[in-house]
């Protein structure tokens, strides 16, 4: 299913921005880009891409950005303190006097000193507030991605409706080609019966023969007829058409109560399986039918056929 949706949610911990896109797959794949610093969330976010889709080459992007101030590194005020002493220390051994005090003690160069700057994921929190940040921050990101959900679902909702129309209307074009087709076929076996009749009164008059017995004329117009008879296919064909709407009914049903998430199965399955159906049934009346009239009608029919394969394959 294409489509598209964007999400953004902010708060203490930071603000998050989810960009939904998806392109035409028979099953459902999922690719996600995410930053580093929330790749810990990504099967919770694809857990809940799975829950709402399940057709589509789906690419779901979140960005994270901290609050203002949360990366820069922090400064371990006791390793500052703990240096300071020890260098207090050292020059009271070395009889160095008043050599170091915290007037003197330059602070730039206790700042490249090992452990006196820290990340800011290190140190300095509890495990209490820790699990407080992550759950705050999944709550940004779950709330984004929904957000976008929505708004991808929607807009297919919108496209759905639209290709449900078209569809509709291919579904009318091959029903109408159907019954000119059912009207023809007689015409076909008369014109056949008729073709037949002349070429033997031919035969017969080149070779001065009489009349033959006509039972063998309409023995042989009978296995054409039945050759040539399409009227199980034409019946499966409306079958597979009503069949056909009651699936979209039934999805636009869904899609107004926006339920279509606890389905079953797939919308855009069953209608895969009704299209080969349909062009089954068309290439068996083309090669049987062998009427130049008729094969246009197929022809017809078999591109309303591909028009609503390349929908279908829109549908979840």
């Amino acid at each position: 299913m294409t489509g598209q949706g964007r999400g953004e949610t902010s708060g203490a911990a930071g603000s998050v921005v989810t960009e939904i896109r998806s392109v035409n797959n028979r099953g459902l794949k999922i690719i996600l880009r995410t930053s580093d610093s929330v790749s810990e969330f990504e099967p919770k976010m694809e857990a809940l891409v799975r829950q709402h889709l399940h057709r589509g080459s789906v690419t779901v992007q979140v960005r994270f950005t901290p609050p203002p101030g949360a990366d820069l590194p922090r400064i371990n005020a006791d390793a500052v303190r703990s240096y300071a002493e020890q260098l207090a220390q050292v020059a009271d051994s070395l009889a160095m006097g008043d050599a170091v005090t915290s007037t003197n003690i330059d602070l730039a160069h206790l700042m490249q000193m090992p452990g006196v700057l820290e990340s800011p994921s290190a140190g300095g929190q509890n495990r209490s507030s820790s699990e407080q940040e992550t759950a705050a921050k999944w709550s940004l990101i779950e709330d984004s991605v929904e957000l976008a959900l929505d708004r991808f679902k929607q807009m297919r909702s919108d496209e759905a409706i639209a290709m449900a129309e078209s569809i509709e209307q291919d579904m009318t074009l091959i029903q109408t080609r159907c019954e000119e087709i059912a009207k023809r076929t007689p015409q076909v076996v008369a014109r056949y019966q008729e073709r037949l009749r002349e070429r033997i009164e031919k035969a017969l008059a080149e070779n001065g023969l009489s009349a033959g017995d006509p039972v063998d004329l309409i023995r042989e117009v009978q296995l054409f007829a039945d050759r040539s008879d399409i009227s199980e296919e034409l019946t499966r064909l409306g079958s597979h058409l009503s069949l056909m709407r009651g699936v979209l009914v039934g999805e636009s049903a869904e899609t107004a109560s926006s339920e279509s998430g606890s389905r079953g199965e797939a919308v855009g399955r069953k209608l895969d399986f009704i299209i080969q159906e349909l062009n089954r049934e068309t290439n068996t009346i083309g090669s049987k039918a062998g009427d130049a009239e008729i094969a246009e009608h197929v022809v017809e029919i078999k591109c309303a056929i591909e028009r609503m394969r390349e929908l279908v394959q829109n549908l979840e």
